[in-house]
């Protein structure tokens, strides 16, 4: 029997293997609209929630926007750069629309090659990720700025990961628990729970920890049950962890000179980066700094006993002791605590304060930079100055300009205190500028102490005198001023 030209056409395809199906224009187009449901889908065991020692990455499954290639060995024709649709399918020659949304691309390998099977001898199918979609991630708990982010994948970059998200969303609180970074993921139809501890990589630099996202992640960090400063102190040093940009506002309450609230502004500190210059690094903002925005420490401050109040994320409230006292004496930088936006810091009333502890109170950081003395009577500038905390009394009389040298008595002064009780005590000082401190010769001055420098007896009997008889040298400009009246009357 003869055959025509396109029946020897299809003869010959058959004939060589290509094509399994009788005539060519029997075979499905692109143009069929039916979704074509998944057959001979590879089984797969569904993971369970597992902690992140044994399960850290998973693969990437497809999702609406993703833009993938396909090649069909030996048809070209069937291959190209396609996008997945909004519900999730992908039209494809031959095979029509075939939903591919939470497939992975192994997955949708398999299928591929079984469809295309029942078309083309031995086909060989391949299939790549060209533009992932972007990613719409949550996240949750102590962070500064929770809420949803939406991160694009640029053609040939890394998917972003925990940390770098973490950096996004504004830094971690002060009371975040690396222990428990918790990720919730949907794969393959189950739910997945990854448990990271973040700590790991801080500790260890183990970059499991570190896992990539995949759209629609939700990552929640939970919170320390029991604040642990030092690790506060660390989580200040990782590059994801407490930003040292962000002004926080905090109440600062007590024996400071200037109780309210305050805004306080992360430090700069520069510092040597071998041969290439000087590099400029912020602290979070710490307690110390605070205290010095509320003007200082007053004289009877008990730093041993003082609060930090924190909120935490989950509406909880916790209690931070600091013993400030423990910073001046070992140099603890850990009780320099980190602050947090809204702290409420609470410095309480000593009961009674030994003099050698007041006098290192006096020269500490957070403490006022100069107290107020008020020097009068028989100097040069009689009034108040503002002196360094623990300045002697003879450096006050020189900052008033000295001794009067005509009118005061230099030899002694008298020292008038208002005591933390509510009374007053005067002592007599004798002065001698050579002498150094001393408790009964030189004391060391206080906040709002009065030095007052009594006159000489010269001065005190001169100025007796003009008191007297100035009511006198009036009368005799009267007399004086009528006698020159009385002349005229005379002539």
């Amino acid at each position: 029997m003869p055959y025509n030209l396109s029946q020897r056409i299809v003869l010959s395809l058959v004939g060589m293997g290509w094509i399994l199906t009788s005539p060519l224009v029997s075979l499905p187009i692109l143009a069929q609209t039916s979704v074509r449901p998944l057959e001979d889908v590879p089984p797969f065991k569904p993971l369970p929630s597992q902690p992140s020692e044994l399960l850290t990455e998973t693969e990437y499954t497809l999702g609406a926007g993703d833009r993938i290639k396909v090649t069909v060995s030996p048809v070209q024709e069937y291959g190209g750069d396609y996008q997945v649709l909004v519900d999730g399918t992908l039209a494809l020659p031959i095979l029509g629309n075939i939903r591919v949304e939470g497939l992975s691309i192994t997955q949708l390998t398999d299928i591929l090659s079984k469809q295309y099977a029942q078309y083309v001898k031995r086909p060989i199918v391949t299939v790549s990720l060209t533009a992932p979609r972007p990613l719409r991630i949550g996240i949750a708990g102590e962070i500064n700025s929770p809420g949803s982010y939406l991160l694009s994948v640029a053609e040939g970059q890394k998917f972003p990961s925990v940390t770098q998200l973490i950096q996004q969303a504004g830094g971690l609180t002060t009371v975040a628990d690396l222990n428990r970074v918790q990720i919730r993921r949907q794969f393959k139809g189950e739910t997945l729970i990854l448990n990271l501890n973040l700590w790991k990589l801080l500790k260890e630099g183990n970059l499991t920890q570190d896992i990539t996202l995949r759209d629609g992640d939700s990552i929640f960090i939970a919170t320390q049950a029991t604040i642990d400063v030092a690790q506060t102190r660390l989580l200040s040093d990782a590059n994801f962890g407490i930003s040292a940009n962000q002004e926080i506002t905090v109440a600062i309450v007590g024996e400071v000179n200037r109780p309210g609230s305050y805004r306080v502004i992360p430090q700069s500190n520069t510092g040597n980066a071998g041969t290439t210059g000087n590099t400029t690094r912020r602290q979070p903002p710490r307690l110390t700094l605070a205290v010095q925005q509320a003007g200082g420490i007053k004289p009877l401050a008990d730093i041993r006993q003082v609060e930090i109040r924190r909120f935490n994320r989950d509406g909880s409230q916790q209690i931070i002791p600091v013993d400030l006292w423990n910073l001046l004496e070992t140099g603890n930088l850990e009780e320099d605590v980190i602050l947090q936006q809204g702290d409420t810091i609470t410095i309480p009333l000593a009961k009674d304060l030994p003099s050698d502890e007041a006098q290192s109170l006096a020269t500490a950081s957070f403490s006022p930079p100069t107290i107020r003395v008020q020097v009068v009577g028989e100097v040069r500038r009689p009034g108040t100055v503002e002196v360094p905390p623990n300045t002697p009394l003879n450096q006050a009389i020189l900052a008033a300009g000295g001794f009067d040298q005509r009118r005061a008595a230099q030899g002694t002064v008298e020292l008038i205190r208002l005591n933390f009780n509510g009374t007053v005590t005067k002592q007599d000082i004798d002065i001698d500028f050579a002498q150094g401190i001393a408790e009964n010769d030189n004391p060391m001055l206080k906040n709002n102490d009065v030095v007052l420098v009594n006159r000489n007896l010269l001065t005190v009997a001169s100025d007796t005198l003009t008191t007297i008889f100035s009511p006198f040298g009036a009368l005799t400009g009267f007399f004086n001023f009528a006698n020159l009246f009385d002349s005229n009357n005379n002539n």
